[in-house]
């Protein structure tokens, strides 16, 4: 059965040995943050603080900082959804009669994935359009040279002014007073392009935003995967967890939210309102500097009785963050290969944060194959931030950094086998030479075939012949070895 909600999730954590209650008083001030870090890097719990300083609510952190928490939030190993997804994709053309027959089963399992409307939820448990503040929460400030607090585990909602279409982001929040935050909208984003919109319509000062924090782990998730616009969060929320998402309309503005949720900040930005927002210890391991971004206003907070504050905190990877990614990774495989079936594997190291390096293994076919794939992923949605593409051949093993380190280092001429190109780049990327616009690099690390100019023997790998290794395989165990 699916998570109902936050509590069904932390229960799960903790009969599998995968969570820590701290019941001494830590302060969400900087302590938190350095107790998430050094447990995720030493693949430590996750935890839940139950006496944050100033705060009588709870706050979970590093829920999804490690492979097995990822299995358990997914209720699957990331393969086992990605195998969902292929299977998903191959229904598209059933083979005559049987094969369509076939098909029924699974159609009727999708019809419950679609997210419905309810009347009420736990959410609305407590409803307060006067008299809340933020200050009762248990925000974090993760690092000292942040500009104060930060909520960073969001889910967003907004709506699409020209097709009405919702959308679900994962955008931090700066606490700037009781009741108004920044809103980290970096200009690629859809919550951003609703904004451009509806700014551009000029029919409208305001723009209706609500912000849910903690609620089943699928719907949590789904706020930060790289969907196509318009591509609803939720409805993807209830293909990962088996089951629709319950919404619930919100208050005081024209949005609807998951009725599991524990806490939920109702309001609006108002047009062309800009304030400095930043800096941010951000999941590059750098300070994001800080900008000019809208101001969100809370008009209304509704939340469960006791409710459960959840957050993360990113920086030097490997963070809570690199297992969400590495999850999205494995996950959205058969997707790329839909478009790219060229493509064998991909891997996006810890030390790349996403977007600085992706690691392609594809079935060369063809002269400046590896070129076009470059250019193809570049052209993918999200994947157009990838500042450094390393292709390489099937055989190589990408989940193996120091691998592909070694043959793409002895497989490439630098000046032949090195491209450049010109275009948009991640928001966080302090290195570049203008906001948002820079570099990229492609490197085919793939062998040289002679219509690409290469007429020199291409030598082979050193390899122990089977034989000799399975005869050492005996001598070993004899020797005493292990």
């Amino acid at each position: 059965m699916p998570y109902k909600d936050l509590r069904d999730f932390v229960r799960a954590l903790d009969k599998a040995g995968e969570l820590k209650r701290v019941s001494i008083e830590v302060d969400p001030h900087l302590e938190i943050a350095e107790f998430a870090d050094r447990s995720v890097k030493t693949g430590g719990p996750a935890f839940l603080f139950e006496k944050p300083k100033g705060s009588h609510i709870p706050v979970l952190i590093n829920a999804f900082a490690g492979e097995r928490r990822m299995q358990l939030a997914l209720e699957a190993s990331p393969e086992d959804v990605a195998a969902r997804i292929a299977e998903l994709i191959a229904m598209r053309k059933p083979e005559g009669m049987l094969g369509k027959l076939k098909m029924l089963p699974k159609l009727a399992d999708l019809a419950s994935i679609f997210p419905k409307t309810v009347s009420g939820g736990p959410c609305k448990e407590n409803i307060r359009r006067e008299g809340f503040s933020l200050d009762e929460f248990p925000i974090l400030q993760c690092w000292p040279g942040d500009a104060g607090r930060f909520i960073t585990l969001p889910m967003v909602f907004s709506r699409n002014p020209d097709t009405g279409k919702r959308n679900c982001g994962c955008y931090r929040l700066q606490v700037f007073d009781s009741r108004t935050t920044g809103m980290h909208w970096q200009t690629h984003k859809q919550g951003a392009e609703h904004y451009r919109r509806l700014r551009a319509g000029g029919q409208s000062k305001r723009m209706d935003v609500a912000v849910a924090i903690g609620a089943d782990p699928a719907t949590m998730y789904s706020a930060i995967l790289p969907l196509p616009p318009d591509l609803d969060e939720m409805m993807i929320a209830g293909f990962l967890r088996g089951d629709a998402v319950e919404m619930v309309k919100c208050e005081t503005c024209d949005l609807e939210v998951p009725a599991n949720a524990e806490i939920v900040l109702e309001g609006y930005v108002e047009l062309g309102e800009l304030r400095t927002e930043g800096p941010f210890g951000d999941h590059t391991g750098f300070y994001s500097l800080a900008d000019e971004y809208p101001v969100f206003h809370i008009t209304c907070i509704t939340h469960r009785n006791k409710p459960v504050y959840a957050t993360t905190i990113v920086g030097p990877p490997p963070m809570e963050d690199f297992y969400m990614g590495k999850a999205i990774e494995r996950i959205f495989l058969p997707l790329m290969r839909l478009q790219l079936p060229e493509v064998r594997d991909i891997c996006m190291p810890a030390e790349g944060i996403f977007h600085n390096l992706i690691l392609v293994s594809i079935r060369k076919s063809y002269p400046g194959h590896a070129r076009k794939v470059m250019h193809a992923i570049w052209g993918l949605g999200q994947a157009m931030f990838s500042k450094c593409i390393v292709v390489v051949d099937e055989d190589v093993d990408v989940q193996n950094v120091r691998e592909v380190a070694w043959k793409a280092l002895n497989n490439i001429d630098p000046e032949r086998d090195i491209q450049f190109v010109m275009g948009p780049v991640d928001s966080l990327d302090h290195s570049s030479r203008l906001p948002n616009y820079g570099s990229k690099m492609g490197i085919d690390a793939t062998k040289k075939w002679p219509e690409e100019g290469f007429t020199r023997p291409w030598p082979d790998v050193i390899r122990m012949s089977n034989e000799v290794r399975a005869r050492v395989d005996e001598l070993w165990k004899k020797a005493g070895l292990r």
